[in-house]
């Protein structure tokens, strides 16, 4: 496991953008497959977007899909989540995750197994 320092995040109003970023706390980026997920009052986690460590191509919950971007930059050793055309239904507090390189599945819960405090995004309509 990992400690996972995540910044960005706050209010913004629809159709705005942000962008949250993670950094693994005395280790390096490419050596875990990484993610984010986010999670709302009486809801569960859900998977929002994930890249392997040796990857460039990410993969989205069909929510986000086109809106946001996920990005690993080694040269600054941290995994960014880029966020446009907000909705009000992306209000949550979103948690970065980093997880083992030989996991199969990186659209769930398993596929990782340390997770950030979380960082709370507010999209007002």
């Amino acid at each position: 496991q990992v400690q996972l320092v995540e910044s960005g995040g706050g209010w913004v109003q629809a159709g705005g953008s942000l962008r949250l970023s993670c950094a693994p706390s005395g280790r390096t980026v490419n050596e875990y497959n990484m993610g984010w997920f986010r999670q709302t009052p009486g809801k569960e986690r859900e998977f929002v977007a994930g890249i392997r460590w040796n990857g460039a191509v990410g993969y989205y919950a069909e929510l986000v899909k086109g809106r946001f971007t996920i990005a690993r930059d080694n040269a600054k050793n941290m995994v960014t989540l880029q966020m446009n055309n907000l909705k009000s239904e992306d209000t949550a507090i979103y948690y970065c995750v980093a997880g083992p390189r030989d996991a199969i599945v990186i659209v769930t819960p398993r596929g990782y197994n340390s997770w950030g405090q979380g960082i709370q995004v507010t999209v007002s309509s």
